[in-house]
């Protein structure tokens, strides 16, 4: 008995320990969005070594039911059985357009909590949320990594932070719920700013509005998105990546469905610890849980050991730096530099200006 005890634990407490989870949060974020958050095999709560994907849904799946999020897009890719090794974010707008603020607000709860690499933020959305995309992207330029805006179309009025970020927009021909033209506009904007070696744009021929949600099944789609880093030298687009009619039509027949398995949970009911707030966490768990109050001790003591035997490190404040570009760099938060320096958020940062990062 003992021994099949034993085997059990061997064999199925790691598959336990790396399955892909997906969590629902409503009403946890101020002026944000209810959401989803997927975490994939492997996750690792203390290795922020996980890109992010932010999924925009389009306008058919608005409401107040999370689970319409599920209807199609990144999250169904992931249930048929795509494998995509990242954390997906996928909120729910409940009507009219997206709101970058907001969309950014539900990202920076989930950058607290979760292990995740800032440098690697892709965005991708259709129709609706190809808007929503667009408009994210000129809002943040400097956050995201890489985006793909299927069949949308933008209501700026500057395009020119677009040209900042890797950018690959796609729209059917056939397209007769949002036309051709609206992504047709968006380029020749960017086009009237200068430089657009960092735009992708493809057309495909006789596709309609909703075949593309085709491309949020492909390898391909997650290959490219996956190809950029926020902190590449010049951020150059991948061009090696390419997506035809053609490689839709394979997008439900090259899925392994064997692992399609995840779990769902209600993630009110087990919401991650902002990694900001560790000691505390730490000590409330000591309160609660008196049988493993030896193993905290033991946990505070090396954390402790690991702080007061580390370096500071600074960082020389150059020409067009931010805390949230400083932070994203030594992948830390921005409440932890303005901690470390005693500033604040709005703190001007002075170029020559040393902060301490560490």
């Amino acid at each position: 008995m003992m021994k099949r005890l034993l085997l059990f634990f061997a064999f199925v407490m790691p598959l336990c320990l790396s399955a892909q989870v997906l969590s629902s949060f409503t009403n946890k974020v101020s002026n944000g969005y209810n959401f989803w958050v997927y975490t994939p095999a492997g996750y690792d709560s203390t290795d922020a070594n996980k890109p992010i994907v932010l999924f925009l849904h389009g306008q058919s799946l608005c409401g107040s039911d999370l689970n319409r999020v599920r209807r199609y897009g990144t999250l169904d890719a992931l249930k048929m059985g795509r494998q995509i090794d990242a954390v997906v974010v996928a909120p729910q707008n409940p009507g009219g357009s997206w709101n970058p603020q907001r969309i950014m607000n539900v990202l920076e709860w989930v950058e607290a909590r979760y292990a995740v690499d800032t440098n690697r933020l892709y965005v991708l959305g259709m129709s609706l949320g190809g808007y929503g995309t667009i408009h994210f992207v000129a809002a943040y330029p400097d956050k995201v990594a890489a985006a793909m805006a299927l069949c949308g179309g933008s209501n700026l009025s500057d395009h020119c932070p677009l040209c900042q970020v890797p950018l690959w927009i796609m729209h059917g021909t056939a397209d007769k719920a949002i036309a051709f033209s609206q992504s047709q506009k968006i380029v020749n904007a960017m086009k009237a700013c200068g430089d657009t070696s960092r735009l992708r744009f493809t057309k495909l021929p006789g596709q309609s509005h909703g075949a593309l949600a085709k491309i949020f099944y492909l390898e391909e789609t997650y290959e490219w998105l996956f190809a950029h880093r926020l902190n590449d030298t010049s951020r150059p687009v991948n061009k090696d990546v390419d997506i035809t009619v053609s490689t839709m039509s394979k997008a439900y027949t090259n899925i392994d469905r064997s692992k399609q398995h995840f779990t769902v949970v209600n993630g009110n009911n087990n919401v991650p610890a902002a990694q900001t707030d560790t000691t505390v966490q730490t000590t409330d768990v000591t309160v609660q849980n008196a049988d493993n109050q030896t193993a905290t001790q033991s946990q505070q003591t090396n954390s402790q050991h690991k702080q007061s035997t580390s370096s500071p490190q600074y960082y020389k404040v150059r020409k067009g730096d931010t805390l949230s570009s400083i932070a994203r760099k030594y992948h830390t938060t921005v409440s932890k530099l303005c901690k470390l320096n005693k500033i604040k958020e709005t703190t001007i940062l002075q170029i020559g200006r040393k902060l301490r990062v560490k």
